[in-house]
């Protein structure tokens, strides 16, 4: 059973956006990660999103970072580091790995 997707907008302190993201990403909900992310730009500033609480993403959610890629920042937990680093993603843009 998939975990659903939630997405959450917010702040930080110098008015960055952030989309922080929990549950699974897959085609099946990829659409509304993508508008998510075109949604929470603000011109000015880089997009962080938070996959700290994702537990799977597919191909379909990395095409929608790769998007966007030139305006955001990610971090995501240990679980996502691979894929993050084999897609290429983390030769493009800031990826953090949280522990």
């Amino acid at each position: 059973m998939n975990t659903p997707l939630g997405l959450a907008t917010g702040r930080q302190a110098d008015g960055a956006p952030v989309l922080t993201v929990t549950g699974e990403i897959d085609m099946s909900n990829a659409d509304e990660f993508r508008a998510a992310i075109a949604d929470a730009v603000v011109d000015g500033h880089r997009l962080t999103v938070d996959l700290t609480a994702v537990e799977y993403l597919d191909s379909a959610a990395l095409a929608a970072l790769f998007a966007h890629v030139d305006g955001l920042s990610v971090v995501a937990n240990p679980l996502l580091a691979s894929v993050l680093t084999i897609s290429g993603l983390s030769r493009l843009t800031t990826v953090t790995i949280l522990d």
